[in-house]
C-alpha cells in the first residue's frame, strides 16, 4: 500500500466507497463521477502504478482485474447490452489516479471510443 494513494485507500478501508465486488485480489467501487449509469472501477488490491506495469510485475493479477470486470459487468446486468472496459495509462492516456484501475461502463449505448 501507498499510503498517498487514493485507491490503496480504499482498499485498506480508510475511505469509503460503495463495493460492488470484491475477491482476494481486487476491489470493485462505483466512480464517485459516473460517465455512464453504471460505472465502477476495478482495482488490484496490490498497488501498481498502470496496467502496463501491472502486466510487466504481475500477469496473474492482471488476468484477476480481468476476471473481476467481467464478474462485475455480469452483476450489473451489462452482458447481454454490451460494456466497455478501459484502462487508462499515463499523462496522454487520461490517467488521474496512479494506481492501475478498469472502468466499467455501461448501461446504454455508448459513444464513439476516442472523441477529437
Amino acid at each position: 500500500m501507498t499510503s498517498d494513494c487514493l485507491f490503496c485507500r480504499i482498499v485498506a478501508g480508510e475511505l469509503p466507497a460503495a463495493i460492488v465486488h470484491e475477491t482476494a485480489t481486487t476491489l470493485a467501487f462505483r466512480d464517485i463521477a459516473p460517465k455512464a449509469p453504471v460505472h465502477v472501477l476495478v482495482v488490484p488490491k496490490a498497488h501498481h502504478a498502470d496496467v502496463a506495469e501491472l502486466a510487466k510485475a504481475d500477469p496473474a493479477l492482471a488476468g484477476d482485474v480481468l476476471a473481476a470486470a467481467a464478474a462485475v459487468a455480469d452483476l450489473e446486468g451489462l452482458v447481454g447490452s454490451g460494456f466497455r472496459v478501459i484502462f487508462n495509462t499515463g499523462e496522454h492516456g487520461g490517467q488521474d489516479v496512479f494506481h492501475v484501475h478498469a472502468h466499467v461502463l455501461g448501461g446504454r449505448r455508448l459513444g464513439p471510443m476516442v472523441s477529437a
